[in-house]
């Protein structure tokens, strides 16, 4: 391209206007060169690549109207006009503005996100070119997102404010308006199962008066197509094979208000399974296959039953390598005797191996640490249900937070997989100073450095001072995971602590103990652990102003000072999915703690604790808890000492009851005294936050009921005239708890309500604790 104009004795120019003109087929010429007008933002190379002409072109009227139609095309300029300066080819252009920032105002049902990728579908988008012509598309779109939701009454406002260097924002009013409601649902055609059996099985519906936060009278087109496929579903695991949803009529009222849902349906009939085969490569035992098929000779029909079968054979092949294994089924009809015949077909594919496995994400955790608990090596063949195991341990890591799993084929191969692993770090270390309330415990005070992934090592290391009304505790705990490369752990632990029993509201006495404890613990499989150990532990007692008379007895039976040496042991099975917050499995413990025989004090202590998980729904989940205890002496020791009794009442045990305040009570001051066997358990129905999308992971609400006491074998608890258990006295309450796990600590609170209190017993509708640790 050039800037030269050759001088002209004869008409000047000949003008190519797109609108007013273009070249004459007789003034038609060779273009010498081509030079550009008007371009700001858009590179030359960009224009000249969408130009159907180039330097040596003939260049004639209708060439010229092809070549503006062209660039008009591409939406980036607003005006393009072509003039011919001798042989010159001249394009002079205006740009359409570039899009700066598009906000939006008013909406608050659906989030800017999801409006953005609305509109990035008709062509909107921050750094685009804005065409004008795209605004009536832009409300249509924003439109269509509300109405998906039953928002039929929103109302949209779209200005655009120009700016300089050609550029433009978007401002979007939006009036959501209010909410269309469902009145009613039909369902016609369905013969075989009544409407209201049908509609239990679907979201949308009208919600019973005492619902009142209920959302399913709010429509929603996502929410209409799943409950769609609900009622498929339904049919089809009951033989419904020919079930089919012929038509759906959504109508609202002209006041956009109300909606009326119809729904058309053709059941078909029922049919039975007449035979069942299983064909293709056999890898493992075919009657080791066969018996993971559900759908049988003679039973009804069951979609469900099918995928379940051919996932559950697609997983059992999966847990000796061939992860990409695939099992088709082959559906034969008989309409005659409305019967069905399944294949199976197993195509195993090629035995998967791991090339490599790489960790991301973990910037302080050693790579060790995590590799560790993995159950695939590199060179192993891709098990799919060690895969999933590794997951499980790496995400009830407590120093992790999530974890993910991407398996990648490798190029050029059918049977290596490369293992990408990222995980998201939690706060593993802190040092705290700090200070807190508990109803139970009074002012706490605690100053501790605590790491539970010291140096990236996996190692824990804890030192702590706690102080509140009743307790002054020293600790120093070290933990190793992984002593061996067979994964036994081990702890060492010291501490001291001074206790006043009276500021918690028990028999009064003073106690001043330390320990020294040494444990391990011996994996006996993936959920089965066995842990061990030693301890010393040295108690010096004083008795307080007016002291039970139990702790007089004691103390003139067996003295005031103990040397003890203890042996311990548990079994646990744990199945849950995270330590921290649990949705599914379980956690069962049996434990045991003993005095030496030679100690100064003889007893024994043994207890059972669990806790299963049950998903009830994606968002709920069901907590059965319960923790049974029981202790004695032995040999020059008659009973459980004083001091080693188990309390119930408040937030671990028995919520609505003040803390230690169940089972037996002194006959002098009426202050509780413990006893030598509880009984606890509950059940807490775990659910989201509501009206919050995402709620955090470290925030836990739940519905939860309680039943439990403390009982002495020797004296009756309190309102009862039995020694030892009595049935009839376990304390039951109910209400809501919730749990957050602040920087500054556990915050515990719950709102209860007693049961079958009696007269006498000490209630705490609100309980709380800030800064405790548990």
């Amino acid at each position: 391209m050039h800037n030269c104009c050759k001088s002209l004795t004869f008409t000047s120019l000949i003008i190519l206007l797109i609108l007013t003109s273009a070249v004459d087929a007789a003034q038609s010429f060779i273009v010498s060169d081509i030079r550009l007008e008007g371009l700001e933002k858009i590179p030359d190379g960009t224009l000249l690549n969408y130009l159907p002409v180039i330097q040596g072109d003939p260049l004639d009227e209708t060439q010229a109207s092809f070549a503006i139609r062209e660039l008009y095309k591409t939406g980036f300029f607003a005006d393009v006009k072509l003039f011919r300066d001798g042989d010159v080819l001249v394009i002079r252009v205006k740009e359409r503005p570039s899009i700066t920032d598009i906000q939006f105002e008013g909406n608050s049902d659906i989030d800017d996100e999801t409006l953005e990728e609305a509109l990035k579908g008709v062509g909107l988008a921050r750094g685009r070119i804005f065409n004008r012509s795209l605004l009536e598309k832009l409300t249509q779109e924003l439109e269509s997102v509300y109405f998906s939701q039953g928002k039929y009454n929103v109302k949209i406002e779209v200005e655009v404010e120009e700016l300089d260097k050609n550029r433009v924002n978007i401002d979007i009013n939006i009036s959501e308006g209010i909410k269309s409601r469902i009145k009613q649902i039909n369902i016609i055609g369905n013969h075989v199962y009544e409407d209201a059996k049908l509609l239990d099985e679907i979201q949308l519906g009208i919600p019973p008066g005492w619902a009142f936060l209920s959302d399913a009278d709010e429509y929603s087109k996502p929410k209409l197509q799943a409950d769609l496929e609900s009622i498929r579903s339904y049919y089809l695991d009951r033989g419904y094979i020919k079930f089919n949803v012929d038509s759906t009529q959504v109508s609202i009222t002209p006041d956009k208000k109300d909606i009326y849902v119809t729904i058309n349906v053709s059941e078909g009939e029922r049919y039975t399974v007449d035979d069942v085969q299983l064909t293709g490569e056999m890898v493992i035992n075919k009657a080791v296959l066969e018996q993971l098929i559900t759908t049988r000779s003679g039973d009804t029909f069951s979609r469900r039953m099918m995928t379940e079968t051919q996932k559950a054979l697609e997983d059992r092949v999966g847990m000796i390598g061939y992860a990409f294994a695939k099992v088709a089924v082959l559906p034969v009809l008989n309409d005659e005797e409305r019967t069905i015949s399944l294949t199976y077909t197993l195509d195993p594919g090629r035995k998967v191996y791991v090339r490599r496995i790489t960790f991301f994400g973990n910037y302080k955790t050693r790579d060790v640490v995590l590799r560790r608990e993995m159950r695939l090596m590199e060179g192993s063949v891709l098990a799919s249900d060690k895969l999933e195991r590794s997951k499980i341990r790496i995400q009830r890591l407590s120093y992790i937070e999530a974890v993910e799993f991407e398996t990648r084929s490798v190029p050029g191969t059918d049977n290596q997989v490369d293992i990408d692993v990222t995980v998201t770090e939690r706060l593993s270390g802190s040092f705290n100073i700090g200070a807190g309330f508990s109803q139970a415990q009074g002012l706490l005070f605690n100053v501790g450095l605590t790491q539970e992934n010291l140096m990236g090592t996996g190692q824990a290391l804890s030192v702590n001072v706690n102080t509140d009304r009743a307790n002054t505790v020293y600790s120093v705990a070290h933990t190793d995971p992984f002593i061996t490369p067979d994964g036994i752990s081990r702890t060492l632990s010291a501490s001291y602590r001074k206790r006043d029993a009276a500021q918690e509201e028990i028999a009064n006495y003073l106690s001043n103990s330390w320990g020294l404890n040494l444990s391990y613990g011996i994996p006996m499989s993936e959920v089965n652990t066995l842990r061990l150990g030693v301890g010393y532990n040295a108690i010096d007692l004083k008795i307080g102003v007016s002291p039970s008379l139990d702790v007089v007895e004691f103390i003139a039976k067996n003295g005031n000072s103990f040397d003890n040496f203890s042996l311990t042991a548990s079994y646990s099975h744990d199945t849950r999915n995270r330590t921290v917050f649990a949705t599914r499995g379980s956690a069962q413990t049996v434990a045991s703690n003993a005095t030496i025989p030679g100690s100064d004090l003889e007893y024994y202590k043994i207890s059972y604790d669990t806790k299963f998980y049950i998903p009830m729904t994606q968002t709920l989940t069901l907590l059965l808890h319960s923790d049974l205890a029981y202790g004695d002496g032995y040999g020059d020791t008659e009973d459980l000492p004083f001091f080693e009794r188990y309390f119930a009442g408040g937030l671990r045990t028995v919520r609505a009851y003040n803390t230690n305040s169940l089972g037996p009570r002194d006959l002098l001051s009426n202050d509780p005294i413990g006893g030598n066997l509880r009984v606890v358990g509950g059940a807490d129905v775990i659910f989201p936050i509501p009206f919050m999308e995402k709620p955090p992971n470290s925030v836990r609400l739940s519905a939860f009921f309680d039943i439990g006491n403390v009982f002495l074998d020797y004296a009756p608890t309190y309102n009862s005239t039995e020694n030892g258990f009595d049935a009839s006295q376990l304390r039951m309450s109910t209400g809501l708890s919730f749990v957050w796990l602040a920087p500054i600590g556990p915050l515990r609170f719950s709102y209860g309500t007693a049961l079958n209190d009696v007269p006498g017993d000490d209630l705490r509708a609100f309980q709380f604790s800030i800064g405790s640790f548990f």
